[in-house]
Formats: structure tokens, sequence, C-alpha cells
């Protein structure tokens, strides 16, 4: 039975015990580092282009097309490198910004890659076709048999524009994530092939030896990184970490708590809020890892993940048998407590974002904290892991339960989280759920003027 309520009495949290306002600071300086890097690795590239490029390339509007189209090839191949950069978990990158909000880049990065791939191609043959007076099909037919390396970077192109089409939220949605998964495996087969040409037809890298020497080292530090970060020292840490599954527990309509233990789980550094990547050893879950969080922090050798049905990867988990083993790779992500900086706390909680919820809550409550949870479900049903978080000392558990059509109202809309919280602007909250629900509370909470600073959400996936 959740308890009743009312926020304006809502206790602070301990100052004594409160986690440090400087943890979110360095988290920000942090970024804006990052941030910095990457803008003057461009500045640099449009340095090499600028002093490499032939004096008139602008003399004639079919050098000025062609320029724009090797320029635009040039920093659209900088962007991909770090794109595979700021997702092949580098210890640094993860440190100071969050695999969450690298995630959120590297989408976002993702738009501007594919678009100045297609200017590119479609400048390079415009630049050619005004010169030739060819058709555009023609034209492009001129330039993949006069430049050297075309082939391998016309299947790479081509395999750009499909992860990058598969990406799009419409398609994205229709795709199982095994399916995109292995897809986006092939983005590093497409680096690979479209490199050759650059440097075999590239104007500025024919000719130019500092700039070849520079583009090398860029794609070989970027493998490197790849190779070191993403597969050499992951797999040897999963083998040294391996668990195996003791007990699947249905906890209530679509979701599952998988428990696994093994010797080096209490090592494992996994913090309330905290994902990690897990690979079972089984039909079915072999070919990719999942990212799922924590619902209960390693404790005795054992942890704990709460698990919604929402597609054949987390559907078969409950088929899953005890002694199956598992190999993990993480912890990741930054929905931690140490972000929290104000007294007031609330957890907005949907669906299966329940799992990291209420191990957030029972982090805050050891930290002297206690937070609030709005638990949002269509049917009571579907109240899982409820039991645990009232009985958690300090913890105040307000369930929503109903769809919009059967109650009249939105529980998350602004005029009704209004009633229940109606000081939001001096609260901080977390939220975690399917991203539709995050974003609409996201926007409620704005809307409440709550400031952005102190509205954390859960990012899971790595696509």
């Amino acid at each position: 039975m959740a308890e009743t309520w009312a926020a304006t009495t809502a206790p602070t949290t301990d100052p004594a015990r409160r986690p440090r306002r400087g943890t979110a600071v360095r988290h920000r300086r942090s970024a804006r580092t990052v941030r910095v890097v990457l803008v003057a690795s461009v500045v640099v590239v449009l340095g090499m282009w600028w002093f490499s490029v032939p004096a008139n390339f602008a003399s004639t509007p079919a050098n000025a097309i062609t320029s724009i189209g090797e320029l635009s090839g040039m920093v659209g191949a900088l962007l991909v490198c770090y794109q595979v950069l700021l997702i092949a978990r580098i210890p640094w990158f993860e440190n100071a910004v969050g695999l969450d909000k690298l995630v959120s880049w590297h989408r976002s990065l993702g738009a501007s890659v594919i678009f100045l791939i297609v200017v590119h191609v479609v400048f390079i043959v415009l630049g050619t076709e005004v010169v030739d007076k060819a058709t555009p099909w023609d034209e492009f037919w001129n330039v993949y048999y006069s430049y050297p390396d075309m082939l391998p970077a016309l299947v790479g192109t081509l395999a750009f524009l499909a992860v990058g089409l598969s990406s799009a939220r419409l398609i994205r949605t229709k795709l199982s994530y095994e399916v995109w998964y292995w897809l986006h495996v092939t983005t590093y087969a497409a680096i690979f092939l479209t490199f050759l040409h650059q440097l075999s037809g590239g104007a500025h890298f024919v000719s130019n030896p500092l700039n070849r020497v520079l583009w090398i080292a860029l794609y070989l530090g970027t493998a490197s990184a790849v190779l070191t970060w993403r597969f050499i020292l992951p797999t040897m840490d999963a083998w040294q970490r391996r668990m195996r599954v003791a007990a699947v527990v249905p906890e209530g309509h679509g979701l599952n708590s998988v428990w696994l233990t093994g010797p080096h789980i209490d090592r494992l550094g996994v913090r309330a809020g905290n994902f990690l990547l897990f690979r079972f050893v089984a039909w079915g879950h072999l070919g990719t890892a999942h990212p799922y969080s924590v619902s209960a922090v390693p404790s005795d050798g054992r942890l704990r993940i709460t698990v919604g049905t929402l597609g054949d990867h987390s559907s078969r988990l409950a088929a899953l048998k005890p002694g199956t083993l598992v190999f993990a790779e993480g912890p990741f992500g930054h929905f931690t407590a140490d972000r929290a900086s104000r007294g007031k706390i609330l957890l907005i909680a949907g669906g299966a974002g329940i799992g990291p919820i209420r191990a957030l809550a029972e982090d805050l409550v050891a930290r002297g904290a206690r937070p609030v949870v709005l638990y949002r479900v269509s049917r009571p049903e579907q109240l899982a892991l409820l039991d645990e978080l009232t009985s958690m000392p300090g913890v105040t558990v307000y369930p929503l339960v109903g769809r919009r059509t059967e109650l009249g109202y939105d529980p998350l809309g602004p005029g009704y989280l209004a009633r229940i919280v109606p000081d939001a602007h001096n609260w901080e909250a977390f939220i975690c759920g399917p991203e539709g629900m995050a974003e609409h509370v996201e926007a409620t909470l704005k809307e409440l003027r709550m400031p952005k600073r102190f509205i954390h959400r859960e990012e899971l996936s790595m696509s």
C-alpha cells in the first residue's frame, strides 16, 4: 500500500550527506572540453583543406562546386571517426562525460555525417557535370571509372546510408535490436572501404605528404582505440567477470527479474543507476549484448536486473535456465545518486524503468535523502517491485495507475503534477521509462519551471 503524501512537507536531504555539487560541475566542464576538442579538430581539417586547395578553387562555378564537395568529404570523414570514438568506451571520454551523453552526441553527429556524405557525392558529380555538360547519371559513372578505389568507396557509402536510415526513429522502431546491431557493425567496414579512395584519389592527400600523414594518424588512432577499448579489453574483462544465472523471477505483467551470481560481482564497481551490457550464452542471446540496468546493486556475490518484455531478446529472458553463463561489460552511465545536488528529489518511473529507479531510491536513502517516487503504469498488475519500494524507510511512493482515456486526465501533465509537486522549481528529478514518456515528463517539469540542469534522464541504449 503506497503512502499518502503532501509534497510541501517532504523533508530535505541532510546537508552533511548530500552529494556534492562539484561532481555535476566537473561533468559539465569535461563535456565542454570534449566539445572544444571536436571543434578544434574541425578547424584543423579546414586548415588542411585551405592550405592545399588550388589558388583557382573558386575561379569557376565548376571549381567552386568541386571544392565544396572535397571539403564536405573531409569534414564528414573526420566526424565519422568521432562518431566511432564517442562510443568506443574510451575511459577518459566516459569518465568525463558519461556514456549516456556520449550516445546522445553520437546520434546527433549521425545526421551531420549523412548530410556531408551526400553533399560530397552530389557536389563532386555536379562539379564535373558542369565541365563536361553531361547528364548526372553519365557523370556519376564517369567519376566512378576515373578515380581509383571507387568500388570500395561506393560500397562503403551505401553502407553508411543504410546505417543512417536505420537510425531514423520511424525505421528504428520497425527493426529488432539484433538487426540494428549487426547493421551498425558494418560501419567499421564502411570506414575502411571509404578510407582507401581518400588517399589514392583525394586531391588534398595525393600531392600533400603532411595531410596524408595526419589523415593516416587519425584513422590509425581511431582503429587502435576501437580495438583496445571496444574489443580487446572488454573481452578480457568479460571473461574475468563471468557470471551465472541464479534465478529468473516473474515480477508482474511483462516484467522479469534475473538474479546473477559470480565470484567477482562485488568488485564490478556497479552503482545504483548504472547499466551493463549483458551477453547470455544461450540460444537466441549469444549474437548480441544488450544493455540492462541493475535493479539491485551487487551484494553477497549477487546482483539483479529487472527487464520488460519489449523485444525478442528481452522476451526470451524468462526462459533462461539457472547456471547459464553470462558475460557482462560495464558498468556504464551517470544516472547515479552523486548527480543529485538538491534536497528534494523526485524519482519518476514508467514500466521497466522501475528497476533503476528502485536501486537509485535505495542508494539515496543510504545517503540521507527521502526521495519521492512517481510510478506510472497502465494497469495495477504492472506495479512490479512496489513492495520493495514502499518498505524502504523514508521513501514515499505515489502510483499513477490507468490509461489517460480511462482516467480523464494526464497524471504526468503539468496540471496534475502541479498539484502533487506545487514547488517543482525547487526539486530535482530523475526519469527512467519509455522514451515518449520520458520526453513528456521532461517537458512537463520544464513547464513547471524546474531548471533543465536538475532534470536527469536515463539512457540505457547504445543505439
